[in-house]
């Protein structure tokens, strides 16, 4: 259960993205509406929507909004009628690159898409290109310091599936996206918080970029990041400061 995490990394990167982006409150309030809609406003039998509700309360996003959303999904209000879609496609050097939207107008999203991947040196790919490259999962991330081996028993008695350890002495938890709230409340209730708690597409592998195609890669990343219909972008390229 050893290994390379680089946690640290995508915790900088997350806190970087919702800083720059600006929009966060729109997105989870998307997420929020579509997770009613799919599964009911109940949290305690909708995982998706407590997940999003939790990430609501971490961005410091009022009560009144959510409450707001949930009604809008489970049809107290009228709204947009937000769906989801996936694009998948190509990077600098060919890295991996998945993009999850919610719209509630397809061509306009895939175009905006295409024009970011296009502008910025990357291109489009096809349905699954490059999804085959990434494991859905909940993923957890510890700070240096934490206890691992209190750690690791608590985690896989809840269910984790692995306790990877980083070089600088961080801890990421992988589980089932069907099992994040389980390993979630099981940690917190032994006093473990983590930096960083989703359920993500992880990479098998990850691609190291400096110099030049990192600034490049970071540039096509952050044009995705920035489309409004934009919810989430995942890839395989570990870009190094």
């Amino acid at each position: 259960m050893a290994g390379h995490s680089k946690w640290a990394n995508i915790k900088h990167k997350k806190a970087a993205t919702d800083a720059k982006r600006g929009k966060i409150w729109t997105r989870l309030i998307k997420e929020i509406t579509v997770a009613a809609r799919m599964g009911g406003g109940d949290v305690n039998a909708n995982p998706r929507l407590r997940l999003a509700i939790d990430k609501a309360a971490d961005a410091n996003m009022p009560k009144d909004n959510v409450a707001r959303a949930i009604s809008r999904g489970t049809g107290g209000d009228d709204g947009a009628n937000y769906e989801e879609v996936r694009y998948e496609g190509y990077g600098i050097g060919g890295a991996a690159i998945i993009v999850d939207c919610m719209t509630d107008n397809r061509v306009r999203t895939v175009a905006e898409v295409r024009h970011a991947f296009n502008k910025n040196g990357g291109n489009m790919g096809t349905e699954n290109s490059v999804s085959f490259m990434f494991k859905h999962c909940g993923q957890f991330l510890f700070a240096p310091g934490t206890n691992e081996d209190a750690l690791m028993e608590v985690a896989l008695e809840a269910g984790a599936e692995d306790v990877v350890a980083d070089e600088e002495g961080g801890f990421e938890v992988l589980c089932a996206p069907h099992d994040f709230a389980t390993v979630k409340d099981a940690l917190e209730a032994a006093g473990f918080k983590a930096e960083v708690a989703e359920i993500i597409m992880k990479p098998a592998t990850e691609t190291v970029f400096t110099g030049d195609d990192a600034v490049k890669m970071q540039k096509l990343l952050d044009a995705l990041e920035n489309l409004d219909d934009v919810q989430e972008v995942y890839s395989n390229a570990l870009i190094e400061d």
